[in-house]
């Protein structure tokens, strides 16, 4: 896709308000159907979003996808509805945005609010066990194509393989994510450009945004209402880095030692739903919302985690091509690319570990990946299909 091509396509002003009604249809569809069945966390979303949007929809390149989400991961918030949001962007200005973003959320915070009730007034977690062990290694496959075709276009020269494979080592030494990235891009950036000449402050510009963007603090609330929630959840979507792990330490330290609005069991079994619902884990705001503050808490909760990442996106996306115009900018976005691609296949082979239990998760994962590679064939039906032998198999 040429620069011109996909200036059109990224502008709003240049679509007739058919083409404009035509994408955000087609925005729409796509990504309620992949909130609706994407397990598996942000490796696995990222899979299917390049599978739908590269692959078989040819919206953008390759390398606009890549450049995307190395700015998600210079950025916070939850990485792969970011890259939703910017994918809804490109395609159909800030109304895509708005589209895509919230059709990737809806489906799991409805599902997530569902379960909410029913824990509310059970006290316990609807048993899923039977869909995951079907799932989880059809997800391990998905993931694997999308790390090699993506890691095809991010290894391009010896400094970004390596920085790919300084990345899967720092992963495995369990190095600061952040730290990680923002170093790896420098060193890229000044291996490809030490005897050029040129501003290098743009270069630097996200990433201290980014670490700028984490200093703050939470007071301490003693009534819960849903604009208490709404509140600390926004503070949260506008300083946390990182998975849904990261997400369990933060509430941790804010919602049961601090505030002491949850029990440790509550936290637990909250970002328990969150892992296993299809969508962002960061769906777990729903349902802490719902428990301290019934239905509003659960839309506060909501919006005020994802709220930042809508922001962000609208402010940064318009630079991206503005970056990959300067050498040194475009130096740091290479390593931050190739950074990125190898902390996903450090999280593939810690996923596959705990997917790939016996004979029957193996050979589903194996069959997956044929299917995947091979006949190209939609990881939504592989998903559905993954659900029903873990359904069968566990009768």
């Amino acid at each position: 896709m040429t620069q011109e091509a996909e200036d059109i396509q990224k502008s709003d002003n240049t679509l007739t308000p058919r083409q404009q009604k035509q994408r955000l249809t087609e925005l729409a569809i796509v990504f309620l159907r992949l909130g609706t069945i994407a397990f598996g966390g942000p490796a696995a979303h990222i899979a299917m979003m390049d599978n739908e949007v590269v692959n078989r929809r040819q919206w953008m390149s390759r390398e606009k996808l890549l450049d995307l989400l190395g700015i998600t991961n210079l950025i916070p918030g939850p990485n792969s509805t970011e890259l939703a949001i910017h994918i809804g962007y490109e395609r159909a200005g800030w109304r895509g945005l708005l589209v895509a973003g919230s059709c990737f959320i809806l489906p799991a915070m409805l599902i997530v609010w569902i379960l909410a009730v029913i824990y509310a007034r059970y006290q316990t977690i609807p048993q899923v066990e039977w869909l995951l062990y079907g799932i989880k290694p059809v997800i391990i496959a998905v993931v694997l194509q999308a790390v090699w075709n993506l890691g095809k276009k991010a290894a391009k020269d010896l400094p970004t393989i390596i920085a790919g494979l300084a990345a899967i080592t720092a992963y495995f030494a369990q190095l600061n994510e952040i730290l990680v990235l923002i170093l790896l891009g420098a060193a890229v950036m000044l291996l490809k450009n030490w005897q050029s000449r040129g501003n290098i402050k743009a270069a630097f510009l996200l990433p201290f945004s980014g670490v700028f963007a984490q200093v703050g603090s939470t007071t301490a609330v003693t009534s819960v209402s849903w604009m208490n929630v709404f509140v600390f959840f926004l503070k949260i979507g506008c300083v946390l880095y990182g998975s849904g792990y990261v997400l369990l330490a933060f509430l941790q330290r804010e919602l049961v030692e601090r505030n002491q609005w949850l029990t440790s069991q509550q936290l637990l079994d909250a970002v328990a739903i969150g892992q296993f619902t299809p969508g962002p884990v960061f769906t777990t705001a729903t349902f802490i919302g719902y428990l301290l503050a019934g239905n509003a808490g659960a839309i506060a909760g909501t919006i005020g985690i994802f709220l930042p990442a809508f922001i962000l996106v609208w402010i940064v996306n318009p630079w991206v091509s503005k970056l990959r115009q300067s050498p040194w900018a475009s130096g740091f976005l290479d390593g931050v690319n190739a950074a990125s691609l190898g902390l996903m296949a450090g999280v593939t082979y810690t996923l596959g570990r705990a997917a790939l239990v016996d004979w029957l998760t193996i050979t589903l994962a194996i069959v997956s990946a044929i299917a995947v590679f091979r006949f190209k064939i939609n990881s939504a039906w592989l998903v559905l299909a993954g659900g029903a032998i873990g359904f069968v198999s566990r009768l």
